[in-house]
């Protein structure tokens, strides 16, 4: 169902595709949104319990889109250093495919916002953490992403770096 990589040599194991989805910050939400145009959005996530996890409001462009097709892609690039006397940059990114589902209670919101809340502000309290989540209840969706397929792919100059051991 899902194509391979043509750049086989260069895709990155599971583990390291989840390295980077669990250290990554930002990530790019792709939908299928008006008119059939793709609609991508920059958005704070949380990788937690095999899933990606992101906070929206209510109400907006992704929510109906998502409501539309259940179909997602997401996105979030690792490394990206620009090698200009190259020509090229050095690149670590991951790519998901998934069935996006709108939280809004339950045991699985709870411990998605929690996990999201906890990798953006790991310094504040427990005390600051439940505050904050319960002055946001009932204004957000918690959007779960069900991964059907992922890939990680760095370029290749880092996969030769790699095979000859000077990474």
């Amino acid at each position: 169902m899902f194509r391979e990589m043509r750049r086989f040599k260069q895709a990155l194991s599971e583990d390291e595709t989840k390295k980077i989805l669990t250290d990554g910050k930002t990530g790019v939400l792709a939908v299928s949104g008006d008119e059939d145009y793709p609609y991508t959005v920059p958005i704070n996530y949380v990788f937690f319990n095999g899933r990606i996890y992101m906070h929206c409001a209510k109400a907006g462009h992704k929510i109906d889109a998502i409501s539309r097709n259940k179909k997602v892609s997401f996105c979030v690039i690792g490394q990206d250093t620009v090698v200009p006397e190259k020509f090229t940059s050095f690149y670590r990114s991951a790519v998901v495919f998934g069935q996006a589902r709108l939280l809004s209670e339950g045991s699985e919101y709870d411990e998605a916002i929690y996990a999201l809340a906890k990798k953006y502000s790991p310094a504040e309290t427990e005390e600051s953490i439940q505050k904050e989540i319960a002055c946001s209840a009932g204004r957000l969706f918690m959007i779960a992403i069900d991964i059907d397929h992922m890939t990680g792919k760095e370029g290749i100059e880092l996969t030769r770096m790699r095979l000859n051991g000077k990474e």
